[in-house]
């Protein structure tokens, strides 16, 4: 196994390259590519930029140029049902991109000659991410009540995981009546974000097991913008490198 790590930005995989043993950088497409083992696990950390059109070239390259075998997704999302909270983690169990209408030829949400509007994720590897994310949300629900600023605003110690289907746009969505028009249309809408499902349509294309975690940083309202930096800043890195360290030691085994 070589596993490849995505995220968007810098903060949703902080700490991941530092806590790697005999990393090596390649600089390739505008984008720094780290090699080396993450608790025993050959992988792969990238950052892929913001957007569907970056985590798609992203991928590709993992796959074709550093030969990796399986490729997980971390970042942040905004929740898309009322049931998700700041602070839980969405593991995807399909995913779908929300703007992608290429109506009356092909049906809404189909991505043209695929005959698909939803890629799903790696059962295996989503149910060891969502395993991962589990044992991590345990160990922060049982740390002593203000042990951390964080813990306290944002109610980190009651987060749950939750497992569905999550949309991905080339749209930051930030109004409440947006969000109602995509959970009308998905009523199984759990989390949007920007990146996803194009990985999972190139993973798809490929032949390459994935997943993908969302940490829920906002409510996708108007709101969202001021809610989703504060969240990136102070809580993003410390999810992000939990679970990886917690799905790496199930992946020993995997």
């Amino acid at each position: 196994m070589r596993l490849g790590i995505i995220s968007a930005l810098h903060e949703e995989q902080q700490g991941l390259i530092e806590a790697m043993q005999g990393p090596v950088r390649h600089a390739h497409g505008m984008r720094d590519y780290t090699l080396g083992t993450l608790w025993e696990i050959d992988a792969v950390c990238v950052l892929s930029r913001i957007g569907k059109v970056a985590a798609a070239m992203t991928a590709s390259i993992l796959v074709e140029k550093y030969g990796v075998t399986h490729i997980v997704f971390t970042g942040v999302a905004g929740s898309g049902d009322l049931t998700v909270n700041v602070g839980d983690i969405v593991v995807a169990e399909s995913l779908l991109q929300h703007d992608m209408d290429a109506s009356p030829l092909f049906p809404r949400f189909e991505v043209p000659l695929t005959g698909l509007q939803r890629f799903g994720s790696d059962l295996a590897l989503s149910s060891a991410l969502a395993a991962a994310s589990e044992h991590f949300l345990r160990q922060q629900a049982e740390k002593p009540a203000g042990s951390a600023l964080e813990i306290e605003e944002f109610g980190l110690q009651q987060a749950r995981v939750h497992r569905g289907m999550i949309a991905s746009g080339d749209q930051f969505i930030s109004s409440a009546a947006h969000l109602r028009q995509l959970k009308q249309d998905l009523p199984d809408l759990l989390a949007v974000e920007m990146e996803g499902a194009a990985v999972a349509q190139v993973c798809f294309e490929l032949g390459v097991p994935f997943t993908v975690m969302r940490t829920i940083s906002d409510n996708a309202n108007e709101e969202a913008a001021v809610d989703f930096m504060r969240f990136v800043q102070t809580v993003a890195s410390r999810y992000a490198f939990g679970v990886i360290n917690n799905l790496c030691q199930r992946l020993r085994h995997f």
